[in-house]
């Protein structure tokens, strides 16, 4: 394979004014030149990982990409650990951390599966032209753990990595979260009781004039209606009542009704069964229901999801839920349950503090201002389980790229060592 030099021409004329202006210091310009000149060396290694399949379920294949990750991270001088993820039902996380400093505690968040699994046609990296290629993971987010990698890197080559505190976390089930979330997620909240400050490397919208203040929690939620089953001649009559169809849509109307305004709330019915006999399975979230239409539906039952901007709100609209779902039609009975959730990741003032000075880095070294993502647009990610923890927080701050979780999926060549610069500087800048 011939790889491709790829120069970032973007803002070249800016980059000497600000240089000049004497924004950049002499140690944030060696950071910027160390991965000017090893950034044939990460597209190397971009392509090494991408091209090793780490669909979530391929524990395999997820260890593998930690096992090319991992000597690269103790060479830096951290202590680098897999924490096998049986426990969870996943491959496991790896852990990187180096403790030498006094300043700022910065933790580091990656994840090292996709969503393309062992049977799925997409599996190589592709060069497409000069600033773009493709490939399963390459912006979502493999693009993302080299990034870290670059950033780390250019700090110890400048002798100060040893004297920060950073804890990088790359997670084996981000895609597909193992259970219990508390034994799947117990490496990432740990990390974030201790640190100050947490960075994630997803792509975020894939716009590298954006980062992540804010992402919506994701929960599931089950309603399970039951009815009188009866001759279709006599439904509505007292000793047979409504039946189980009737009331799950009337419950359906009145989530509509009562919460389809609010704002960055998003509340999806995505499955529903109904009739005489009724057959769910879990691991599909779907079945067989079975009726006839002189027969009142004995059982509904109806599976969903919720995307919130905050705890409060997120709570507000379980209790709105449950007060819905318990009035009843006449004979019939109904119960919601809430699964485990992605917590939110919430918009906080600090959380916009740490966008202002990324923007001011971005901008010191001739890129463009960075802006928030709309919170609308944003999915759960690994760093909401931070939230509750830390003083602020950013996410997006990986490869840029579009079409992720396809097979179409892409990512741009340029950013990459763009974002590398950026996340460089910044964690000089934090923790001085």
């Amino acid at each position: 394979m011939k790889y491709i030099k790829v120069t970032l021409i973007i803002g070249y004329m800016l980059v000497c004014a600000s240089w000049a202006n004497g924004q950049v210091s002499k140690t944030e310009k060696r950071l910027v030149k160390y991965i000017d000149q090893h950034n044939n060396e990460a597209l190397q290694l971009l392509e090494q990982i991408i091209n090793i399949n780490s669909g979530t379920m391929n524990f395999d294949g997820v260890k593998a990409v930690a096992d090319v990750l991992m000597p690269r991270f103790k060479a830096l001088g951290m202590e680098v650990e897999w924490k096998e993820g049986s426990a969870w039902n996943r491959a496991g996380h790896l852990v990187a951390k180096t403790t030498g400093g006094n300043g700022k505690k910065i933790l580091l968040i990656g994840h090292l599966d996709t969503v393309f699994e062992l049977e799925s046609p997409f599996q190589k990296y592709k060069v497409l032209n000069d600033s773009t290629a493709s490939g399963p993971g390459i912006a979502d987010m493999k693009g993302g753990d080299v990034i870290i990698l670059q950033a780390l890197s250019a700090l110890h080559d400048a002798g100060l990595l040893k004297d920060m505190s950073i804890t990088v976390v790359m997670t084996g089930d981000e895609e597909l979260s193992g259970d219990p979330l508390s034994l799947s997620k117990q490496e990432l909240v740990e990390a974030a009781k201790w640190a100050d400050i947490a960075l994630g490397f997803e792509n975020g919208d894939g716009n590298p004039g954006t980062a992540n203040v804010a992402r919506r929690s994701s929960s599931g939620w089950t309603l399970k209606v039951t009815g009188n089953a009866a001759h279709s001649s006599q439904v509505f009559k007292p000793e047979v009542g409504a039946g189980a169809i009737y009331e799950a849509a009337r419950i359906l109307t009145e989530f509509y009704e009562a919460l389809s305004t609010e704002e960055y709330l998003t509340l999806n019915p995505g499955m529903i069964l109904g009739g005489t006999n009724v057959s769910y399975d879990e691991s599909i979230d779907g079945g067989r229901a079975t009726g006839k239409n002189n027969v009142v539906a004995k059982d509904a039952i109806v599976t969903g999801d919720i995307r919130t901007i905050s705890p409060e709100q997120l709570q507000r609209t379980q209790k709105t839920m449950t007060e819905i779902a318990a009035k009843h039609l006449p004979r019939t009975n109904a119960v919601i349950t809430f699964d485990e959730a992605y917590p939110p990741f919430a918009p906080t003032d600090g959380n916009y503090a740490l966008l202002k000075q990324l923007s001011k880095v971005s901008t010191d070294l001739g890129f463009m201002p960075v802006e928030p993502v709309n919170p609308s647009n944003a999915g759960a990610a690994d760093i909401s389980f931070t939230s509750p923890y830390i003083e602020m927080g950013l996410d997006g701050l990986g490869m840029g790229g579009k079409n992720d979780h396809t097979v179409n999926e892409i990512g741009d060549l340029k950013v990459l060592p763009m974002q590398s610069k950026r996340a460089a500087v910044l964690l000089y800048r934090l923790t001085r």
